[in-house]
C-alpha cells in the first residue's frame, strides 16, 4: 500500500513528488505513455525561472526527475487504465495486467494539444522546427517572421494578438467564414493591422527547408477546394487541448470538457485524490503554473494522510 500515487511526469507530477517524498511520504511517480510530459517536446525553455540563460525542455524534465529521486520519489513507466475507489476509501490503480494501491492519488497527467493529424507533425514539434501549440512558450523564437495561428475561437484570437509582439505577420487560418470567438476576442484579432485573417482555409501540408524547418503551408480553400501556398515559419496549433482524464472513467467530477474540477485547492470531489497541472488548468498551462499546483497537491496531501492517522 503506497502513501500516495503521482499519476503524470511534467511539472506538476515531479514538483509533488519532491515535495511528497521530503514529506517522507516515499512518493511512487507513474509515467505514462510520454514520460516528462509535453515540455519533452519543447527546445528551449526561456520562462521557467532560475534559467537565466535557457534550457531545454527535456533537460529541464530530467533535473525534476533528479531532484524527484534524490529525496526517495521512485519513478516507473506505467500507463494507468482505470482507478478504483475501495470500500476502505484507498484506491486500486490498474496498469495492464499489474494492479497498485494507495491511501491517495495526485493526478498530474496533464492535456494533450490538438493537431490537425497531418504528416509530420511529431518531426517538426519535438525538434523545434516550426510547429507548436503555446505562443506564450514559443512566441519569442519567432522575431521578425510571419507565422500563422490555426483555429477561429477565443484561444487562436489571443495566440495571434500575443504574436503580434513578436512576428512580423500573423495570419489566423479559420475554417468558416466566421470567428467562434466571443466578441471581444474577435475585435481584437479583427482590428489589429499586423493580424490577417484567411478565411474558408484549412492546411493541406506542412512545406519545409533542407534543414526540416517549416518554410510555408499548404492551404486548401474549403469552399471551392483550391490550392495556395503561404510563406511562414511558424505554425500555432489553437484548436484546443484534449485532458488525460478519461482513465478516471467518470470517479471525479469533471467540466464538460473532461478537465477534472478541483473542489478546494487542489482536492477533487473524491476525497484523496488531488489534481494538479494542465488536467485542471483551462487558463494558463504554464510550466511554472503546473509546478505550483504540483507543490500545492504534495502539501494538501500531507496534511489530509495526518488527519487519517
Amino acid at each position: 500500500m503506497e502513501n500516495v500515487i503521482i499519476i503524470g511526469t511534467g511539472p506538476a507530477g515531479y514538483t509533488a513528488a519532491i515535495y511528497a517524498a521530503r514529506a517522507d511520504l516515499t512518493p511512487l511517480i507513474l509515467t505514462g505513455t510520454q514520460p516528462g510530459g509535453q515540455l519533452t517536446t519543447t527546445t528551449e525553455v526561456e520562462n521557467f525561472p532560475g534559467f537565466p540563460e535557457g534550457i531545454t525542455g527535456p533537460e529541464l524534465m530530467t533535473h525534476m526527475q533528479k531532484q524527484a529521486e534524490k529525496f526517495g520519489t521512485r519513478v516507473e513507466f506505467a500507463h494507468i487504465d482505470s482507478v478504483i475507489k475501495e470500500d476502505d476509501g484507498t484506491f486500486t490503480l490498474k496498469a495492464g495486467d499489474k494492479s497498485y494501491q494507495s491511501r491517495a492519488i495526485i493526478v498530474a497527467s496533464g492535456a494533450s494539444a490538438r493537431y490537425l493529424g497531418l504528416p509530420g507533425e511529431d518531426e517538426l514539434t519535438k525538434g523545434g522546427h516550426g510547429l507548436t501549440a503555446c505562443a506564450t512558450c514559443d512566441g519569442a523564437f519567432y522575431r521578425d517572421v510571419p507565422v500563422c495561428v490555426v483555429g477561429g475561437g477565443d484561444s487562436a484570437c489571443e495566440e495571434a494578438t500575443f504574436l503580434t509582439k513578436f512576428a512580423s505577420k500573423v495570419y489566423l487560418i479559420v475554417r468558416r467564414d466566421e470567428l467562434r470567438a466571443s466578441k471581444i476576442m474577435a475585435q481584437r484579432a479583427l482590428n489589429h493591422d499586423k493580424i490577417e485573417i484567411i478565411w474558408n482555409s484549412g492546411i493541406n501540408q506542412y512545406l519545409t527547408n533542407e534543414k526540416g524547418d517549416i518554410r510555408a503551408v499548404e492551404l486548401t480553400d474549403t469552399s471551392n477546394g483550391d490550392l495556395s501556398e503561404l510563406a511562414v515559419e511558424g505554425v500555432f496549433m489553437a484548436i484546443g487541448h484534449t485532458p488525460n482524464s478519461g482513465f478516471l472513467n467518470g470517479l471525479v467530477e469533471t467540466d464538460e470538457n473532461g478537465y477534472i474540477l478541483q473542489k478546494h485547492g487542489t482536492l477533487t470531489s473524491v476525497a484523496g485524490i488531488y489534481a494538479a497541472g494542465d488536467i485542471s488548468d483551462t487558463e494558463y498551462r504554464q510550466a511554472i503554473t503546473a509546478a505550483g499546483q504540483g507543490c500545492a497537491s504534495a502539501i494538501e496531501v500531507e496534511r489530509w494522510l495526518s488527519e487519517q492517522e
